[in-house]
């Protein structure tokens, strides 16, 4: 079963529809790129998608061992590369929400470096990741 569905919707804007759950999302070309930036760019979600996935592994994997991070977030830098027009970079700065021993700090960095979305992204590309303990 398809997971979405995207529609070009011209003047480089494209709407992805969720499947199972209806939400929709728009895309458009950033300024840099011929576009007006009036939404994430593809390349925008792929970088947000990063901190996303290593936000909710976190979450996931460290629910039984009594590791919460409601409250924590990230922020999200994506540098490109001219050429090829890549990302070359994606600089996250995680600020990690909650009293954390020594172990759980080293827990939540491993699981972050290592989540799906960290794991399936090209070895070439930069990752910088930044965490603060608030």
């Amino acid at each position: 079963m398809a997971t979405s569905k995207v529609i070009y919707q011209g003047d480089l804007r494209c709407e992805s529809e969720h499947l199972q759950s209806g939400t929709k999302i728009y895309t458009d070309a950033p300024t840099d790129n011929h576009g007006k930036g009036e939404a994430f760019s593809p390349t925008d979600l792929c970088a947000t998608s990063l901190v996303q996935c290593m936000l909710t592994t976190i979450a996931i994997l460290g629910k039984d061992s009594g590791i919460l991070i409601e409250g924590s977030y990230g922020t999200i830098q994506k540098n490109m590369n001219l050429k090829p027009r890549k990302i070359a970079e994606i600089v996250c700065d995680l600020h990690m929400k909650g009293n954390f021993t020594p172990d759980q700090k080293q827990f939540i960095e491993e699981t972050a470096m290592n989540c799906p979305v960290a794991l399936s992204l090209s070895s070439e590309l930069k990752k910088t990741v930044t965490f603060n303990y608030d």
